[in-house]
């Protein structure tokens, strides 16, 4: 079971965003999206999560087209964290958290509930603030709160179905002991089961990170596969138009 993206194009106006995508997500695998901005990373996201809809190609999630799963019950077999992270009405973190569950997670007891809210709440170091108002937090505090609003939903996912977990740009603006809590967080979620598609712009980390990466650029894939084979300084330095610099001894990246 995966998710299969089968030449997916989509565009504004006449303005082309994504350009003929093909790739799978598959369970127990962390695969990464990289490129410069706007290079469609986001918009891909937005359509494997049925946020819009391509002009043209499919994503089959498990086998069943997107475009036939209602709305409503998208939720059951993938939860996302986007990059925007707003929230209008003054709720506490408790709530900010919870939505995440009454999307997905209805058919679960309330004791169960309980026991991954705190579980949840422990594992990202904000159990804490589950009383603070929402908008009296750090950004770095935020991001953690919609982290956990994104597990918290994948826990709710049913059981019996392969799930998949989208975050774009999870590690934003976040300290070094906040990045390696929720890096080490994906990986436990990738050796359960889950499918990780993650837009990172961290080259170094996507290398270090990733079981899979996909390098795009004006909305096309200019290469998928492993790390040690996607990370060619020719073609690094075509997609980023700066000269970039692979170290294979080290695993590490130069660009300046």
């Amino acid at each position: 079971m995966s998710i299969k993206v089968n030449k997916i194009s989509y565009g504004i106006n006449n303005f082309s965003i994504l350009k003929d995508i093909s790739l799978e997500i598959r369970g127990g695998e962390i695969l990464s999206i990289l490129g410069p901005n706007g290079s469609g990373k986001s918009t891909l996201m937005k359509v494997l999560a049925g946020d819009i809809n391509p002009n043209s190609g499919s994503v089959v999630i498990n086998g069943t087209n997107l475009n036939d799963i209602e709305i409503s019950s998208r939720a059951i077999v993938r939860s996302m964290m986007s990059q925007a992270q707003n929230i209008v009405y003054d709720f506490d973190v408790r709530e900010i958290i919870e939505m995440g569950w009454i999307e997905s997670s209805v058919d679960q007891p309330n004791g169960h509930f309980e026991n991954i809210l705190t579980l949840i709440s422990n594992e990202c170091g904000i159990d804490h603030l589950l009383k603070r108002k929402y908008n009296s937090l750090s950004g770095g505090e935020q991001r953690m709160v919609h982290f956990a609003r994104t597990l918290l939903q994948s826990n709710g996912l049913k059981e019996n179905l392969q799930k998949y977990i989208f975050f774009d740009e999870p590690t934003a603006n976040l300290d070094i002991k906040r990045e390696l809590n929720i890096l080490n967080v994906i990986r436990k979620k990738a050796k359960e089961g889950y499918g990780i598609f993650i837009v990172l712009h961290d080259l170094n980390l996507a290398y270090n990170f990733s079981d899979r990466i996909v390098l795009i650029k004006d909305g096309k894939i200019s290469k998928m596969g492993d790390p040690n084979d996607v990370f060619d300084d020719e073609i690094l330095s075509e997609i980023y138009e700066v000269p970039v610099y692979f170290d294979k001894d080290i695993g590490r990246i130069r660009y300046y």
